[in-house]
């Protein structure tokens, strides 16, 4: 494909499709091991569409892989359907709106490439993608909006040479001064510290395995400083059978910051299940942005505070439905105190 054709005269739209095009194929390949770096762009879209990235705002992933949620904010921010871009918006977007960690070299480099491919950051600037692992201390800035699919797995681990030169693997625990608990469950830390990410008026939308949802102990302790410290507003509940690593239960939860308060922060919790009765594959049956449509509709992006469920006791065929907040911390849509909001 590439050899036929004439590169250096297409435009950055088509070069930049035609190497995401690669990605994907590549992702698709299992012996290569590069799925596991690689969201459904279905999916990533979908997040986008409900989050509406707004021009002149910072967005950061601190687990950014290939660089997906980078292209799809670019995207939408540069559709003219949504925005009509002024020069100025331009060149931040260009230089000044994305900011990433990837710790994998060869995944850094390929995201890079990408985001320069679709127009997005300099060959000779200061790259926008660090090498360094988020999770060892505090951001240095904060931002307007993160968009994440943070490695699966549960435990951080590092990899050393011992005093008789073999290889071993040890846990890590993070213990930072600004996370509410102190775990080495991988994803609670990255929830953690992608809300110490945000500006007081941040935002985020996060693909997150089912442990993160009702995990005990520092999940529960997690859950209860999200609800009282963010409004988590909504939940999407994914089927199986979208990710490469097979088995993967996940949900995406979106939430917006706020400011330290005694007062839980979140009510209504807004979830859609999108996993009972659904079944995917990543060939025969895959999930496509058509399949999130409804959900789009549900979380109403133009104005979340106006929502209506589709759930109800008789017949309970809907997939939408509200939830207060339970001050317990247990997964709020288990409370015994939960009810549909009206």
């Amino acid at each position: 494909m590439v050899d036929g054709t004439k590169w250096i005269v297409l435009d950055a739209d088509v070069k930049g499709d035609i190497y995401e095009g690669l990605l994907e194929r590549n992702a698709e390949d299992t012996k290569s091991g590069a799925g596991q770096y690689f969201t459904p762009r279905s999916l990533i879209q979908a997040m986008v569409e409900c989050v509406r990235p707004e021009p002149g705002k910072t967005i950061a992933d601190p687990a950014c892989g290939t660089g997906g949620f980078f292209l799809a904010a670019h995207d939408f921010l540069t559709d003219p359907a949504n925005y009509a871009l002024d020069r100025k918006q331009k060149e931040f977007l260009k230089n000044g709106t994305f900011h990433g960690n990837e710790i994998v070299a060869g995944m850094r480099r390929l995201c890079l490439m990408n985001m320069f491919l679709h127009g997005i950051g300099e060959m000779a600037g200061e790259p926008s993608v660090s090498p360094a692992d988020a999770l060892i201390s505090s951001p240095s800035d904060t931002v307007d909006l993160v968009l994440a699919n943070p490695p699966f797995g549960k435990k951080s681990s590092m990899t050393f040479t011992n005093a008789e030169g073999e290889q071993e693997t040890e846990d890590l625990t993070f213990n930072r001064q600004d996370f509410w608990a102190t775990t080495s469950n991988k994803q609670l830390n990255f929830v953690q510290h992608i809300r110490t990410m945000l500006k007081t008026t941040g935002r985020a939308a996060i693909v997150v395995p089912d442990n993160v949802l009702f995990e005990g102990g520092a999940g529960e302790t997690i859950r209860r400083k999200l609800l009282q410290n963010t409004d988590l507003h909504t939940i999407l509940r994914l089927p199986t059978g979208i990710f490469y690593a097979q088995g993967v239960k996940a949900n995406v939860i979106f939430f917006d910051n706020r400011s330290a308060s005694k007062e839980p922060q979140t009510s209504p919790v807004w979830f859609y299940d999108y996993r009972t009765n659904v079944h995917r594959t990543l060939k025969q049956k895959p999930m496509t942005y058509a399949h999130l449509e409804d959900f789009i509709a549900c979380y109403n992006p133009a104005n979340r505070h106006e929502r209506t469920a589709t759930w109800s006791e008789g017949p309970p065929d809907g997939r939408w439905r509200a939830y207060s907040c339970c001050r317990a911390a247990r997964p709020v849509w288990m409370c015994s105190g939960s009810r549909t909001a009206p």
